[in-house]
């Protein structure tokens, strides 16, 4: 499999597929395709867990082509402006990301439900409890809203951010929620009452504009139209 990610801030993911090869997405998730590209759509997994990934932000079914060609050619697009990030996974190794930032996967890859045990991090993290993890081997792709700004935490270093603005996290990092003191801070501060607080060691993607938030404003406008 090789790829190519055209554009700038309406990306497009160009996937070219060798015989044999497969990649899956969820259902309406691709939008355009070559010959010699076969469609099967299922439960992949069971109804378990396709629930699961339902109640993550993804469809019920996944739809995985496979191609039967010696060469193919197939593309998806995001579902907003931003970011097409790929993610190369070893065995065993996961992601934890934000629900819906899911595009597709080589068939290998598993798409599971990430469940928050904390009951801060889920009533106050920006994104309920359940989130997604991608567990390797192989290759996926995850679409983020806005920018993408990734940093590589040490061991022990902290960084404090508005919950909605965290796109994806390394499993080995620690994810809590804490208070923001002041009374005039939680008053003025506009930023909620809770920061979300993520420490190293371990990798963290940041997005620089929350679907939230860009659905408040356009709300803000719409009840003045």
């Amino acid at each position: 499999m090789e790829y190519t990610i055209h554009g700038t801030v309406m990306q497009a993911l160009e996937i070219r597929l060798s015989q044999g090869e497969a990649i899956y997405t969820e259902s309406g998730g691709m939008a355009w395709m070559s010959d010699g590209i076969d469609m099967k759509t299922s439960g992949r997994g069971g109804i378990g867990k396709s629930l699961g990934r339902m109640l993550s932000g993804e469809s019920l079914f996944m739809t995985t082509y496979t191609c039967t060609a010696p060469q193919g050619v197939i593309t998806f697009t995001p579902e907003s402006p931003g970011k097409v990030i790929p993610l190369t996974l070893k065995a065993g190794h996961s992601i934890i990301c934000q629900k819906d930032a899911f595009m597709c996967a080589e068939d290998e890859v598993d798409l599971a439900m990430h469940f928050r045990k904390r009951l801060g991090t889920g009533l106050f993290g920006g994104e309920g409890f359940i989130l997604q993890k991608l567990t390797g081997p192989g290759t996926a792709f995850v679409e983020i809203a806005g920018e993408v700004q990734l940093y590589d935490l040490k061991a022990g270093e902290r960084l404090k951010i508005d919950p909605g603005h965290i796109a994806m996290y390394e499993p080995t990092c620690d994810y809590d929620i804490t208070m923001i003191k002041g009374v005039m801070n939680w008053l003025g501060g506009g930023e909620g009452l809770f920061l979300a607080t993520i420490t190293g060691p371990g990798k963290v993607w940041l997005q620089t504009m929350p679907l939230s938030n860009l659905a408040s404003k356009l709300r803000g406008y719409m009840a003045k139209s």
